[in-house]
């Protein structure tokens, strides 16, 4: 079942019809898809996984319900598609890695459907991070079994600027995405290769305004205002980022809060640290807040959110999105491991 030779035009898909082939849609005609699922499938993710894998892309076809798409463009596409897409179906499954998710999400908010829309999620790619707050099998048939057995949980979102993620950072993490995305190494050797970056970073010292938050002893606060020098700032609603990086163990799925931890330390001790930093040990030595916004201001603040670039900044402000959209998850200790207002959540935290 290979997908048509040919370049697509930027605006339009491809689909699967019912004898099996590939067809093009332009967006006029997902418009007319019919309500129900629709899986939005990244063919590039993972090194072409989609196209290479025939048994398990054939498996995929015959099991998925509604209306299978993928993008022929740039992100921006895969976004339109989404948009587009929300405003006929209910439940939309992201299938790739977690860039396609960040489009994915991104369009789901620009539908302005969210709220009536459920996200399914099935991992496909090399950077899987997303899924692992929701407890989401990596493996991809098991995860396709949560689809129909899975359980619509409301979630919080935050939104940088006009970006809506999961997870975001300002500091030494940004800029090594910037740098890593700018000199297009795809993968976990991207990010290996831009870590010399990160010895002449600078640390100047940043103002940090919180809103309606709670202090790292537990007090609670209209309006606190904090300075560092931080190596990296982490800014989540979710827990991973990249390759399995617990990079934020304290965030809560449905706390309505976001949560923020200063890394504040050196590049050398930042480096003996990291395989703790990586497991998520390290975040829970350092200042950590709870609040509804932060804003940080400083001098051409790198900023990276679900893995994009958001740029440079002086000033860049994050807010959350309490309950603002359901994703399907697992009804089992690993689905309910990052929530805190569940039956049993708090019996299998970590």
């Amino acid at each position: 079942m290979p997908r048509p030779k040919g370049n697509a035009a930027p605006d339009s898909v491809f689909d699967r019809t019912a004898g099996g082939c590939y067809k093009f849609l332009s967006m006029n005609e997902i418009k007319t898809c019919p309500e129900g699922m629709v899986c939005l499938i990244n063919p590039k993710a993972a090194n072409s996984k989609w196209m290479r894998r025939k048994r398990l892309r054939r498996h995929l076809e015959e099991t998925l319900q509604g209306e299978i798409l993928g993008p022929s463009g740039d992100s921006s596409t895969t976004v339109a598609m989404t948009r587009e897409a929300c405003l006929r179906s209910r439940i939309v499954v992201a299938t790739g890695g977690d860039g396609t998710i960040a489009d994915v999400l991104q369009g789901i908010f620009e539908s302005g459907r969210a709220s009536e829309t459920v996200l399914g999620i099935i991992p496909f790619g090399s950077g899987n991070a997303f899924r692992k707050s929701f407890g989401i099998p990596k493996k991809t048939l098991k995860a396709l079994s949560i689809l129909s057995e899975g359980v619509p949980r409301p979630v919080d979102v935050m939104q940088v600027e006009d970006k809506y993620a999961g997870f975001a950072s300002v500091g030494a993490t940004a800029a090594i995405t910037i740098d890593k995305i700018r000199k297009k190494i795809p993968g976990f050797w991207g990010h290996v290769l831009a870590i010399g970056r990160l010895i002449s970073f600078p640390r100047d010292e940043k103002t940090i305004d919180l809103y309606d938050g709670v202090d790292p002893d537990g007090r609670p606060f209209a309006h606190k205002t904090v300075t560092s020098n931080f190596f990296d700032c982490i800014v989540a609603k979710t827990n991973y980022f990249g390759y399995s990086w617990k990079a934020a163990p304290k965030a809560r799925l449905d706390d309505g809060l976001l949560d923020i931890t200063l890394i504040e330390t050196g590049v050398f001790k930042y480096g003996l640290a990291f395989p703790f930093i990586f497991l998520g040990w390290f975040q829970k030595t350092q200042r950590n807040f709870k609040a509804r916004k932060v804003v940080i201001r400083g001098k051409g603040l790198p900023v990276q959110y679900n893995g994009e670039i958001l740029g440079r900044r002086d000033i860049v402000t994050f807010e959350v999105r309490p309950a603002a959209l359901k994703v399907l998850c697992p009804d089992t200790p690993e689905g309910r491991k990052y929530f805190c207002r569940l039956p049993g959540a708090e019996a299998t935290r970590s």
